[in-house]
């Protein structure tokens, strides 16, 4: 009899361009892991292997690598790649295919579509369309962000921006859901185990104890505008503002970054902590959190933040329902180091005037995961 009930099991097919962990793949892992699975069976098809198949492998869930799938536009293997997603759901014969990442997205929306998969959802971490590029090439990503949604039966977005340009594109306004992200709340260090763990990391940390910390937790990547961060950091120091900038997380910009830190003079004050495990549970380590994110949607670390109590910077390309619900934020525009580094100066006055600040969480996972399930049952009709 149980096997008879598991066999009726919608299967739901997540598809992703890399298995590794960021937000997108967060994400993934919140889904996959907080559906009812007596009624849902997830499975992960991906290119690049990482954290979030590892993870999926120690909880015994399915997942299969697409190994022509890459995040960057190639010709031949994008073909390859388009071939290898159809055989798999030939394959796996899905009931719904949750398209995460933009390459992805775009050639499994149309591979379904082929294959007549009952419930297509798309899900937008970000428009890539708003990355800084020319504009032929932001033309083309466009049309593929519309094709992509125009083949999906619903879009889901996680931020009311992205939700607002979702709405004005036409014949798909009406497949469009903001649907923000939700979470669990870490369990948290104490901020005296956190800063010990983060001294491991970063042994100078143990050389100014009452230096105000600050801490960005994210991939390094040119979106997150952790340069203009560094300029900001270079701008306090010329004022004699002492103050000490960790950024945990790893990626393709920490070269770049690092030769900046010597050229602005500031090798004293910024530390690159690399990626930690569970990086959230050390939040406490720091006095502010800063996001200068210059292209962004709803970051997972932004919510821990806020509910470790930890007052925030951030930029205004992230989702502005994160400002509207919380009241120890400042917003200020993006790629302006000017802007960042006063903003970090009225956040430290205000901590100095208010030790405590509310830990909150408006933004809880079980609303994500209950809303995102009603797409994958056929109530909705989009064509």
């Amino acid at each position: 009899m149980a096997q008879n009930k598991l066999s009726k099991r919608e299967k739901i097919l997540f598809l992703i361009t890399k298995a590794t962990w960021g937000g997108a793949q967060r994400y993934v892992w919140d889904l996959m892991t907080h559906i009812p699975m007596d009624r849902f069976e997830p499975i992960l098809a991906y290119g690049e292997k990482g954290v979030l198949s590892e993870r999926l492998d120690r909880k015994a869930i399915e997942n299969y690598r697409l190994s022509a799938l890459g995040r960057d536009i190639a010709l031949v293997s994008d073909i390859t790649s388009f071939f290898q997603i159809l055989v798999c759901l030939r394959r796996l014969r899905p009931d719904v295919v949750h398209l995460n990442s933009s390459k992805a997205a775009a050639l499994g929306a149309l591979a379904a579509r082929i294959l007549g998969v009952k419930r297509i959802v798309f899900t937008v971490h970000g428009w890539p369309f708003n990355e800084k590029r020319n504009a032929v090439a932001r033309a083309l990503i466009y049309f593929i962000s519309w094709f992509t949604t125009f083949l999906s039966h619903e879009t889901i977005v996680v931020s009311k921006s992205d939700e607002v340009q979702g709405k004005t594109m036409r014949a798909v306004a009406g497949k469009i859901h903001y649907i923000p992200i939700g979470i669990e709340v870490p369990e948290y260090c104490t901020p005296e185990e956190a800063m010990q763990h983060l001294c491991g990391k970063v042994p100078a940390l143990k050389n100014a104890p009452n230096v105000p910390r600050i801490g960005t937790i994210a991939e390094l990547t040119a979106n997150k505008g952790l340069r203009h961060a560094i300029e900001a950091i270079a701008l306090l120091k010329k004022r004699g503002v002492d103050v000490l900038y960790v950024v945990v997380g790893e990626g393709e910009e920490r070269g770049h970054l690092k030769t900046l830190v010597r050229k602005s003079g500031v090798v004293e004050n910024v530390f690159f902590a690399g990626f930690v495990l569970d990086a959230a549970r050390y939040l406490k380590a720091f006095d502010i959190f800063l996001l200068p994110s210059i292209k962004e949607g709803m970051p997972y670390v932004l919510l821990e933040a806020a509910a470790a109590g930890l007052p925030i910077v951030m930029t205004t390309v992230v989702n502005p329902e994160i400002g509207e619900r919380y009241q120890d934020i400042r917003v200020v525009p993006p790629a302006n180091p000017e802007a960042l580094a006063q903003a970090i100066v009225e956040t430290m006055r205000e901590r100095e005037e208010k030790e405590l600040f509310p830990a909150l969480n408006h933004f809880p996972l079980s609303d994500m995961v209950e809303k995102t399930v009603t797409l994958y049952l056929p109530t909705s009709t989009s064509p």
